[in-house]
């Protein structure tokens, strides 16, 4: 359905059909247009402003052609460049970059394959003295020869690669793996085989083929370090070498363990020798004391003897009576005898010493229980 508007009512309002649009529109271009001037009059400030930070090198580039690099120590900072698409800028990082490609599997001079781990520290190469005598900088060789680090971290696995190939075919699998004492490292004046290749490898990777450039002559690259960080066997030889490495070590262990009860005997057999060195020295050394004081007691008791016979003569009867009287013992004696006389009489009967005891001192005078024996046979006399 349409609707018919009265043209005199157009007329009376003084608003015109084909008048009404321009005027509405208008505005909001020129706004748009004002817009889009100065964003595109800011981007194009924007595009002559090269701000160069400390991590990075910068090329300017001028319709295809480098017209500026700032590479030096005192280039970071705020820079002007003409507009784009007249310059263009290049950016590369300047800081150190750690390239760890995956382990590859090679071959030993013995043929046995393992699995070598290494690594690549590279980066863009400083700009030298003769360098900037000469105009070269080698973040343009860098540009022109490899364009990313990309390409650089490709060309630089290819050359690794075919240099561990080298490295590990000229050395066997035990050379490799063979560890003088696993209790303590290196000596500080030895250098050890993976250190050996880690230096051969640094030195072949810096060197071209000829040994007259260097990559960074070459490519404006240098390589800081490269080193085997890992060697690993593969996964079907693993088990068979580790059951190899048991046996040894155990040959390794038995022969310590021998050793150890071949010294234990010694040992053993030194010190029970000591001990019956000892304890003989100090069994001589016991008789002998004991024969000392054994003599010398019985010189005391000569000595004691000496002084009062009679005393002693009482002294060994008494003895003597000990030894052949008991609650079953019967004795018959003389009258005469000193053991009868000594009973009845008691001391005072001693006074004078009888014919039938000796008046020699004590240590020549025989055993009392001698008399008593004689006294004893003489007991089938009658009383």
């Amino acid at each position: 359905m349409t609707t018919d508007i009265p043209a005199n009512d157009n007329a009376a309002n003084g608003v015109s059909i084909d008048d009404s649009p321009r005027q509405l529109i208008s505005p909001v271009w020129k706004t748009t247009f004002i817009f889009l001037a100065a964003l595109g009059g800011l981007s194009l400030v924007a595009s002559c402003i090269v701000m160069v930070d400390e991590s990075e090198y910068v090329i300017v580039e001028r319709l295809g052609h480098i017209t500026t690099v700032y590479d030096s120590d005192e280039d970071p900072g705020l820079h002007f460049k003409c507009p784009w698409p007249v310059d263009t800028v290049r950016r590369f990082d300047r800081r150190i970059r750690l390239f760890d490609p995956p382990g590859r599997e090679m071959f030993t001079r013995d043929k046995k394959n393992v699995i070598v781990d290494a690594y690549v520290c590279w980066r863009i190469a400083a700009p030298s003295d003769a360098a900037a005598a000469t105009n070269e900088h080698p973040v343009v060789r860098f540009f022109r020869g490899l364009g990313s680090s990309d390409v650089a971290d490709s060309r630089l696995n290819n050359r690794l690669r075919s240099i561990l190939n080298t490295q590990i075919g000229q050395v066997d699998l035990d050379s490799l793996l063979d560890v003088q004492d696993s209790h303590q490292g290196p000596a500080n004046a030895a250098t050890g085989l993976l250190e050996q290749l880690s230096q051969n490898l640094q030195r072949e990777v810096t060197q071209r083929t000829d040994e007259s450039t260097s990559v960074t002559d070459q490519l404006g690259i240098e390589v800081v370090d490269v080193r085997i960080k890992r060697i690993n066997l593969p996964l079907g030889n693993q088990q068979a070498v580790f059951e190899r490495m048991k046996s040894e070590r155990r040959k390794i262990a038995d022969r310590y363990r021998s050793a150890g009860m071949a010294e234990n005997t010694v040992i053993k057999s030194t010190a029970d020798r000591q001990y019956q060195e000892i304890l003989a020295r100090a069994r001589a050394d016991a008789e002998r004391i004991r024969g000392d004081a054994e003599a010398e007691a019985v010189s005391i008791l000569n000595q004691a003897h000496a002084r009062d016979p009679q005393f002693y003569s009482v002294m060994r009867n008494l003895d003597s009576y000990k030894k052949i009287i008991n609650d079953r013992t019967t004795l018959v004696l003389s009258a005469s005898s000193p053991v009868f006389q000594l009973l009845i009489e008691g001391l005072s009967h001693q006074a004078t010493p009888p014919a039938d005891l000796p008046t020699k001192p004590a240590a020549a005078e025989p055993p009392a229980a001698a008399n008593d024996t004689s006294d004893s046979g003489s007991a089938g006399d009658p009383q």
